[in-house]
């Protein structure tokens, strides 16, 4: 098969469930090939024996941490000789700990940061030689909107998030001579297992007091974002950050008593 006609290649990472797989479905549901990489080993086998059931041998799972240089590195090589090439890497895998910065350990601290900040670095580093083989490509980092505004019990959560708006304009900046993009998704609340799970009618009301749209995002919008940046419509924008969080961030300290009144 030559290159013009095989499908594109996307690398997915924390694939196993949530925002990740319905990145992951996005691709997979036009036409290209996914590999799904996650910690979760488990859950990764079943989410892909799910995407599979749809699109056969397009799905590839590897089981691994992404802030393993030496995991990573044999990953981005098992892509490569499953696929050929590789044209995408979305770096969603994440982790989260809420809670006071003073009570917050060093620990706790560096196990952030090793996957939300350590791992997209190194995945980003790993796939960059492939997507210079492949003439050009794209990345798109997760961040969050707690990357754009501070909020309590989120000191290393948000911080992560922030270096890594920051890491993805330094690496749009430094490879765009290689032709690849690199830009950052910054979700607001988004209706995940997770969020159904965790926030209490309490906080679900506050959100949607405090987002303009009223509502939580879905998880099938931040991958339609995700995806646009990775398609050729978006062969000019690099170094961005697009907030996808019903006007959470635009709002800034905005009351909600005072977007009720406007209505």
């Amino acid at each position: 098969m030559t290159k013009e006609a095989s499908p594109p290649v996307a690398i997915v990472t924390g694939a196993a469930r949530g925002i990740g797989k319905a990145i992951a479905h996005w691709f997979l549901a036009r036409g290209q090939c996914v590999a799904l990489i996650d910690i979760d080993e488990p859950k990764l086998a079943a989410c892909a024996a799910e995407l599979a059931a749809g699109h056969g041998d397009r799905v590839l799972a590897i089981h691994a941490d992404v802030s393993d240089r030496a995991a990573v590195q044999r990953a981005v090589a098992q892509v490569e000789q499953a696929f050929g090439s590789i044209d995408a890497l979305v770096n969603n895998a994440g982790v989260a700990v809420f809670k006071p910065a003073a009570d917050t350990s060093f620990d706790e601290w560096r196990f952030v940061m090793a996957t939300n900040l350590d791992g997209a670095f190194i995945c980003a580093q790993a796939v960059l030689p492939a997507l210079r083989r492949a003439g050009g490509g794209s990345i798109v980092n997760i961040a969050s909107i707690s990357g754009l505004r501070a909020s309590t019990l989120r000191v290393a959560y948000g911080t992560s998030k922030a270096a890594l708006i920051q890491l993805t304009k330094q690496l749009a900046v430094e490879w765009a001579s290689y032709g690849v993009r690199v830009n950052a998704i910054a979700p607001g609340p988004v209706e995940t297992a997770m969020a159904k799970a965790v926030h209490s009618p309490e906080i679900r009301a506050d959100y949607h007091a405090s987002v303009p749209l009223a509502r939580y995002g879905l998880e099938e919008e931040i991958a339609a974002a995700v995806g646009f940046l990775c398609t050729r419509d978006a062969g000019y924008v690099t170094g961005q950050v697009l907030a996808v969080d019903g006007g959470f961030d635009a709002a800034g300290v905005g009351l909600p008593a005072f977007r009720t009144a406007v209505g």
